[in-house]
């Protein structure tokens, strides 16, 4: 038996779960292992309205990252975590994905010049703004927790203007070099 394609798998997720189907003793084994850490990831909560919902965002969203970190299990944890933040903070996921991708293409040790730190690129001085300077800025959960954070703190300040939020997160308020930055690579994430 072939393998399935990426269309297949998310097809026959997506029936399994209207019938309620839970076991897949007729998958290739590895898209039963695919299908297993799929559903175990939508399992939880994480900000999901339900688990069909969290297949769905999950298996789209997987095959879209799969370029950028090649192992399966620490894919499902980053989107979940992205997932959680974002919709903690009223946030688009999609959105907290472009921005990681324009600040530091998904590395969660990136360091810039100016001392920005991790996958959204947070200045230390958040630590004493809204964190605790024993707060780890690598640890992936804490890093996204800040820059969620950080990016609603901003939207509201400016009075939902995206633009104008996303140019403060960036420190280049006045200029729409960055924000266009993000609104390209949300294309890829929408």
């Amino acid at each position: 038996m072939k393998p399935l394609d990426y269309s297949q798998l998310f097809m026959l997720i997506f029936f399994y779960t209207l019938l309620g189907i839970t076991a897949a003793a007729e998958l290739p084994e590895l898209d039963r292992q695919i299908r297993h850490q799929l559903v175990s990831a939508a399992g939880k909560k994480d900000g999901f309205k339900d688990r069909f919902h969290a297949q769905v965002w999950l298996l789209d969203m997987e095959y879209r990252f799969r370029t950028r970190i090649p192992q399966l299990k620490k894919r499902l944890a980053i989107l979940r975590l992205v997932h959680r933040e974002a919709v903690q903070a009223n946030l688009a996921p999609e959105l907290v994905l472009a921005i990681i991708e324009v600040e530091s293409n998904f590395n969660r040790f990136a360091i810039s010049e100016a001392g920005a730190r991790g996958l959204m690129q947070i200045m230390p001085f958040w630590l004493k703004e809204i964190g605790h300077k024993e707060d780890n800025l690598m640890d992936i959960a804490t890093n996204l927790r800040f820059g969620c954070t950080i990016l609603r703190r901003y939207i509201n300040r400016e009075k939902g203007d995206l633009t104008r939020a996303l140019a403060r997160y960036n420190g280049s308020i006045g200029k729409t070099w960055y924000p266009n930055r993000v609104y390209k690579a949300l294309r890829h994430w929408q």
